[in-house]
């Protein structure tokens, strides 16, 4: 066994040994360690200065009672979590997520993707994440604002423009964002920088709406091309009905695919002809409706319960998961291979289990991982934030063009990372290795 090896392997048990009831965060590191597993048999300075020790383990982590009044007036008690888990490159940069299954091992899972993620895009931001097991469905404006303005009262102790700067995630869209912001600015004043995915009204980017899904085309189309191949004339189809896929679908269709697929939690529709996205919009974003309702308003569409990554006799070029964790697994993943796939993009957060992701590899698929694939929302948030910054707004042409640069350029430094490392097309490893060892080299550098 290699120092390296002995070395990780000292690691992964340590993170066991202190937490051995958070299982999504342990797979997220356990899977990146294996990947950068090359990086310090070349770099044994950084086994001597611990770095990962210090790099598995958050500088903050914050759990807090969110107690808010439903309209019953009955008092409902959650739970609020922020991860602020690296700072090395610049300040906490992650999103806020709501739903019910949100819990810390979740939030760190998704916090430590993120130091990477945000590293990769070449922008000074460190990672967090953070969020509440509050579920949003179901609920009314006013409780879903007076959550908010109590998660609010206690976040904001924690938060601000130049250390820690959040955005939206699952569950957490422009009306969310827009009650937090609100409840910061009564609390601290003006502070525009504090929260991105804003309102244009209010210091909000062009583009930040689209910038998840649209990032995950730009990257996808550059993989493809990386590799002779092109986006025009593939069938597509997209797991989710969120922010992430439906911008995913805009993207896919301006690029010439045929995109046949949305579902959401309760099941999902096929639509050979291909998704009518005015329709879907109108059902998920105006209405927030169910894809069962899409497929009673659209002729030619065809509602099925359960997963899509179980429907069976589908055939397809391009699978673009952007639901969420986990939600492929190996059979799934085995399944997409036989449906004729030859790539795989991931737009939520870990959406592949690692089983799953073996079976990519078996299969010899194109793989762009969530921690480069899905870098497009946080790129524009950083991108939101300058603007802040300079009191200035971009045009949607001019966000749009450096999101496209940043996506281009993560994939390259994949490529780039994967080939000094001799592992071939592995874009994956390539990956978690070019956003690792910038984040490295900067502990480094501050004596961390």
């Amino acid at each position: 066994m290699s120092q390296a090896t002995a070395y990780i392997e000292a690691v992964k048990q340590t993170i066991q040994r202190r937490d051995p009831n958070q299982p999504e965060f342990q797979e997220a590191v356990f899977n990146f360690l294996d990947a950068v597993t090359p990086v310090f048999d070349k770099h044994p300075e950084y086994i001597a200065a611990s770095i990962l020790e210090r790099l598995t383990e958050p500088e903050r982590a914050v759990q807090f009672q969110v107690a808010w009044q439903d309209d019953q007036g009955h008092m409902q008690v959650n739970r609020g979590f922020r991860v602020q888990f690296n700072s090395a490159i610049g300040p906490y940069k992650g999103g806020l997520r709501l739903h019910p299954s949100v819990n810390l091992s979740i939030v760190k899972f998704l916090g430590f993707e993120q130091i990477f993620k945000n590293s990769l895009t070449g922008l000074p931001i460190g990672g967090a994440k953070g969020g509440s097991d509050f579920d949003p469905k179901g609920k009314s404006d006013a409780e879903i604002m007076r959550f908010c303005q109590s998660f609010m009262i206690e976040l904001q102790k924690y938060i601000g423009p130049d250390l820690d700067v959040p955005a939206g995630d699952i569950g957490v869209g422009g009306r969310e964002i827009g009650y937090l912001y609100g409840m910061y600015k009564r609390l601290r004043e003006s502070d525009r920088g504090v929260l991105t995915g804003k309102g244009l009204s209010y210091g909000g980017s062009l583009a930040r709406t689209e910038a998840t899904g649209f990032g995950l085309l730009y990257y996808l189309d550059e993989m493809l091309k990386h590799n002779d191949q092109t986006l025009a004339g593939k069938r597509v189809v997209v797991s989710g009905a969120g922010n992430v896929a439906i911008y995913a679908i805009q993207k896919a269709q301006e690029l010439g695919a045929t995109v046949i697929s949305a579902s959401d939690s309760t099941g999902y529709v096929i639509q050979e002809a291909g998704i009518d996205l005015p329709t879907l919009k109108k059902v998920k974003e105006v209405k927030r409706g169910r894809m069962s309702d899409y497929a009673n308003a659209v002729s030619g569409a065809t509602y099925h319960t359960g997963s899509l990554w179980d429907a069976e006799g589908l055939t397809y070029d391009i699978a673009l998961p952007c639901a969420t964790q986990n939600e492929i697994n190996g059979e799934q993943a085995a399944r997409i291979a036989k449906a004729g796939a030859i790539a795989v993009a991931e737009g939520a957060n870990m959406p592949s289990t690692p089983e799953a992701i073996a079976e990519y590899q078996k299969a010899g698929l194109l793989f762009g991982p969530a921690k480069a694939a899905n870098a497009g929302g946080v790129a524009v948030s950083e991108l939101e934030m300058s603007q802040n910054s300079r009191r200035q707004a971009d045009s949607f042409a001019t966000v749009d063009g450096e999101l496209k640069d940043i996506m281009v350029n993560i994939f390259q430094k994949s490529v780039a990372a994967a080939k000094e490392y001799d592992l071939g097309e592995d874009y994956d490893a390539g990956a978690n290795i070019a956003g690792f060892t910038k984040v490295a080299d900067a502990m480094m550098a501050q004596g961390w």
